[in-house]
C-alpha cells in the first residue's frame, strides 16, 4: 500500500470495520479555523463536533500550516477514522511523509467511541501503509507516560521505547519505534 487520496483500508483481522479517509486541503483548513459547517460541505463524510474540540483543532492548525508550506503531504497527514456504519470515531494519520526512511504515527479516539478497537485498527492500516512503502524502515509513535491505552496498544504491535522528548502541548512523551521488514 502507498499512500494515496483513496481511502486506507487494511485486510487484517480487526481493521476490516474502518477506512482513513483523506480529508481535502480547504476542510482542514476549515477544521483548523474551528468551522464545522464549512468543513462539513468539502467532505461527503459526517463530521461530529469533535473533530472541531480543542485537541483536534490544535492537530488540524499543525496540518494546516503543513499543507500551505508543503502541498505534496496531503497524502500522508491526518486523516478521519471512519466506522463501517459511516460514523466518523477520530482521526489518524502520519505527521508527513517518510524522512530518513522514518514515519511517525498519530491517531485519536473521539471519547465517546473508544475501548471499541478503532484505534488498534487505525493503527494497523498505518503500519500496512508504512510497510508498503519503499524506503520506510521505522515506524515512530510518541505517548504521554500517563496515556496506558495508548502505551499498551504500541506494545501490542511490538513498537520499543527509545527515548523521551518534550511536546509543547503534551509535556513529556516515550518516544518509540518500530522496525518493519
Amino acid at each position: 500500500m502507498t499512500p494515496t487520496a483513496n481511502p486506507w483500508r487494511s485486510s487484517a483481522a480487526g481493521a476490516g470495520d474502518v477506512r482513513l479517509v483523506r480529508l481535502p486541503p480547504a476542510a482542514i483548513h476549515a477544521l483548523a479555523d474551528g468551522d464545522l459547517a464549512a468543513a462539513q460541505r468539502l467532505t461527503p463524510e459526517v463530521l461530529t463536533d469533535h473533530v472541531v474540540s480543542s485537541g483536534c483543532r490544535a492537530v488540524w492548525r499543525m496540518r494546516s500550516r503543513q499543507l500551505l508550506a508543503s502541498p505534496g503531504d496531503a497524502d500522508w497527514i491526518t486523516r478521519l477514522i471512519v466506522h463501517a456504519s459511516g460514523t466518523t470515531v477520530g482521526r489518524a494519520g502520519f505527521h508527513g511523509p517518510p524522512v530518513d526512511g522514518m514515519v511517525e504515527v498519530g491517531y485519536e479516539v473521539d471519547p465517546g467511541h473508544r475501548r471499541r478497537g478503532h484505534a488498534r485498527a487505525a493503527l494497523r492500516i498505518l503500519l500496512d501503509i508504512a510497510d508498503g512503502e519503499p524506503g520506510v524502515h521505522t515506524v515512530r509513535a510518541s505517548v504521554r507516560p500517563d496515556n496506558l491505552p495508548s502505551q499498551r496498544l504500541v506494545d501490542a504491535f511490538g513498537f520499543q521505547a527509545v527515548g523521551r522528548q518534550w511536546d509543547e502541548d503534551d509535556g513529556w512523551e516515550t518516544v518509540l519505534e518500530l522496525g518493519l521488514a
